[in-house]
């Protein structure tokens, strides 16, 4: 079976959101499930988390961000070439149940396999609050997206030309110094991002889901 790409698109230099038609993977996954895809019969397998899923129409999404050779081999790929393999889902599914108010914080393309999560809470009745960041403007993707799974939003970047100037993990202490109920946090981004999210949620005794997807290199784990 060949798992044809159905629309592509550029979001920010070197980062691409592919929509993938792979019908059995769509029908089985959850926030925070990722797949293993392979361009070719002799290729890389890369992990990438699912950034959307749709089982009616038997498609998933994913934002690849090129880094090196295999990446940038899917950055070449167009719609209506296919994937040798896309094996999934994988992993284990995010926990998403009924709090209050949830906050996610993503830095950089860690906002993709945010969006289903903030999808769903906002779906079950969490009132959701996102918080995303990148260096620049032009590094920012899928605002509509965010905006549209999310009842407020706020987008940070490091030299001010888009939003809130300054890092998310400010942001998010603003809205904690504001006196904002918050009943959970998800962060998802660089490990050092998250990292100082869990400093800033420990000392207010907010629980905090964190994403170990940089650990993965090929699926397995380090």
């Amino acid at each position: 079976m060949m798992f044809r790409i159905m629309e592509k698109r550029l979001l920010a230099p070197a980062v691409h959101q592919l929509v993938v038609e792979a019908p059995l993977v769509a029908r089985s996954a959850r926030p925070g499930n990722f797949v293993i895809v392979r361009t070719n019969e002799t290729g890389e397998r890369i992990p990438l988390t699912i950034a959307d899923y749709d089982p009616e129409k038997g498609s998933i999404m994913l934002v690849v961000q090129e880094v090196g050779k295999s990446t940038m081999d899917i950055g070449m790929m167009e719609a209506g070439d296919s994937f040798a393999d896309v094996a999934g889902p994988l992993g284990q599914a995010t926990p998403i149940k009924k709090v209050g108010t949830v906050v996610g914080v993503a830095g950089g393309i860690g906002v993709a396999p945010l969006l289903p999560q903030i999808k769903l809470h906002k779906a079950i009745g969490n009132h959701v609050i996102t918080i995303v960041g990148a260096r620049t403007r032009e590094l920012l993707i899928l605002k509509d997206e965010v905006e549209k799974a999310s009842h407020e939003t706020i987008f940070a970047t490091d030299d001010g030309t888009f939003g809130y100037h300054g890092f998310v993990t400010a942001a998010l202490e603003e809205l904690i110094k504001a006196g904002r109920q918050i009943d959970e946090a998800t962060a998802i981004g660089p490990v050092r991002m998250m990292q100082a999210t869990c400093n800033l949620t420990r000392k207010h005794n907010i629980p905090t889901i964190v994403s170990l997807n940089a650990v993965m290199v090929d699926g397995t784990g380090m």
